[in-house]
């Protein structure tokens, strides 16, 4: 299997391409500035569509897992995410690979009770959410067969999320739900896919509903800091989406990984 991932420098893509080099994939690593850890890198510059389609010629991939994106600053996100994802959709479908795009439970609005499957209506209240959005359309319309992924906050390596909370003076909302997912079981999943037929969207996250709060209380201590010192409270005012837990059960089925909770992960309190 040859496997062309993007963004494989960052915290997903470079697991990813880590755990399908282990199953003896030929594994092609997009890279922007920094050097992929795994696979063969490749720079690319996904904003730019003739070298998308040049790359993905040359290297002829069987699957293309789509991990890049770009979250700040506001006015980099849409050409980083939504030309991007359409550069990388028109290519894959020229070349006939399969291709698997990443995409966020923010394009939710957060405005109700329980979680979202996928037959609830995205409703984006952040930049980012729009671009993302946009984003899967795209893909949808330009590579029918492509399968969408959403997935929530990624954890179980050190990175952004862990970071966070062994830093001093943060508030973490008691209102923001979220459905962590470890990296290494959604990279897992992601190469079951890869291998199946499964197309439009799939939700792909953790079992366990969390707070920012409850989840990063849950981080500090599995990395020997006390909880208590761990600060929550309510989100600010404004547009900003509250509870964005996914509904993972089609996924559940579908899949041979096991998609575990942030409390068995992390040991519960």
């Amino acid at each position: 299997m040859k496997l062309l991932v993007t963004g494989a420098a960052g915290y997903l893509g470079s697991e990813v391409a880590r755990l399908a080099e282990e199953h003896g994939w030929d594994v092609v690593a997009t890279r922007l500035e920094r050097q992929p850890p795994h696979g063969r890198a490749v720079r690319l510059d996904l904003r730019h569509g003739e070298d998308a389609q040049r790359v993905f010629l040359k290297h002829g991939p069987d699957v293309v897992i789509h991990t890049a994106y770009r979250q700040q600053p506001d006015d980099e996100v849409w050409d980083a995410v939504v030309k991007a994802s359409h550069n990388v959709a028109l290519a894959a479908h020229r070349t006939g690979a399969r291709l698997i795009h990443l995409s966020t439970d923010l394009v939710f609005d957060g405005e109700r009770e329980g979680r979202y499957s996928e037959d609830d209506e995205p409703r984006p209240v952040s930049l980012y959410g729009d671009a993302k959005l946009a984003a899967e359309r795209l893909v949808r319309d330009l590579h029918p067969e492509a399968l969408v992924v959403r997935t929530s906050l990624l954890y179980g390596k050190p990175g952004p999320q862990e970071a966070l909370a062994l830093r001093d003076g943060v508030t973490f909302y008691t209102d923001e739900i979220r459905t962590p997912v470890r990296v290494d079981e959604l990279a897992a999943a992601l190469l079951e896919l890869a291998e199946s037929d499964a197309g439009g969207v799939l939700h792909v996250a953790g079992e366990d509903a969390l707070s920012r709060y409850e989840f990063a209380r849950l981080l500090a201590a599995a990395q020997g800091r006390d909880p208590g010192e761990i600060a929550g409270g309510p989100s600010p005012g404004g547009p900003r989406a509250r509870n964005v837990a996914l509904d993972s059960t089609r996924a559940s089925e579908l899949l041979r990984t096991r998609l575990r909770g942030a409390r068995e992960t992390l040991h519960s309190l």
